[in-house]
């Protein structure tokens, strides 16, 4: 199923103009010397092996072998990462606050330098039955949450994780207000915002919103929905960088479908700033434990 549906994207990509073939390889090129984070653990966190690369580079298969993957990085499976995966100087800054707003009290957690002076800003948002905590674990997948925390610590920015109780425009306000919050305390910083599973009608949301959308230089989907409404929201003309990441054997939200969308995107505007990353035999889950944040955000920011 996986060889038949790349063929069909391989067809696709083969009928794109030449002009725009060479505009996307230049453009892949370009991103790839920036560097606006520098290395972190990239050794222990890099993709072992691309098995496919579709889109000039922006549709990207990955290998995910879960007995590598999984099994072989962590102490516990799923519960606690080897510690040679993570470091713990993030904790130095980490602290919890509270914002009043929309007539409710946001409650979010943040490291690095989330006071305020941050050069960059990365806020995740879970997904449904998930809270605040869930981005700031340090041993739970994989260690790649402690690695996004290291991340913004070492190249002084800041990451926060919210709560959201509400999966619609409330919650989306919110996010918006605590953006807002960020940005009078960091006023030169580029925002991106990482939504987990259900948490990506969040991130779909703010790219909709015109007012929302000038607040953001970028939006991650780790194994989220796709919200066909970008097409009559004029999302396609604002540019903001999109990177979705899928599993192919995600049972909550089928990867065909996701990809279609990304497709359908590409149709309608192939100079759109969208990436894709299939891992091959992944879950739910997977996104969140394996894409490279240092790469995405290298991307997104440079």
């Amino acid at each position: 199923m996986l060889n038949s549906f790349l063929k069909a994207l391989q067809a696709r990509f083969a009928k794109l103009p030449v002009v725009f073939l060479a505009t996307v390889f230049c453009s892949v090129s370009i991103n790839a010397h920036a560097e606006t984070l520098k290395p972190y653990k990239d050794r222990l966190f890099r993709y072992k092996k691309v098995t496919e690369t579709l889109y000039g580079g922006d549709f990207t298969v990955v290998e995910y072998i879960k007995q590598r993957d999984l099994h072989g990085r962590d102490q516990i499976p799923e519960r606690q990462v080897y510690g040679n995966y993570v470091s713990y100087k993030p904790k130095r800054s980490r602290g919890s606050g509270e914002l009043k707003v929309n007539g409710r009290t946001v409650s979010y957690m943040g490291t690095g330098k989330w006071k305020g002076g941050a050069k960059t800003i990365v806020i995740y948002i879970h997904g449904q039955g998930g809270n605040r905590f869930q981005g700031m674990n340090d041993v739970s997948f994989g260690g790649n949450f402690n690695r996004i925390q290291n991340l913004m610590v070492r190249n002084g920015g800041a990451y926060l994780t919210v709560d959201i109780t509400h999966f619609d425009k409330r919650g989306t306000a919110d996010v918006a207000a605590l953006i807002q919050q960020q940005k009078q305390l960091s006023p030169g910083a580029k925002v991106v915002v990482a939504c987990g599973s259900m948490g990506g009608i969040i991130c779909w949301n703010l790219v909709k919103n015109g007012n929302y959308a000038r607040l953001v230089n970028g939006i991650m989907l780790l194994g989220s929905p796709k919200d066909p409404n970008i097409f009559s929201a004029g999302v396609l003309s604002r540019n903001v960088p999109i990177y979705m990441g899928q599993g192919t054997l995600d049972r909550v939200y089928n990867w065909e479908t996701q990809a279609q969308f990304f497709k359908q995107i590409k149709s309608k505007a192939p100079n759109y700033p969208i990436k894709f990353t299939l891992f091959d035999t992944g879950t739910h889950g997977t996104p969140i434990r394996m894409t490279d944040w240092r790469l995405v955000l290298n991307w997104m920011l440079g």
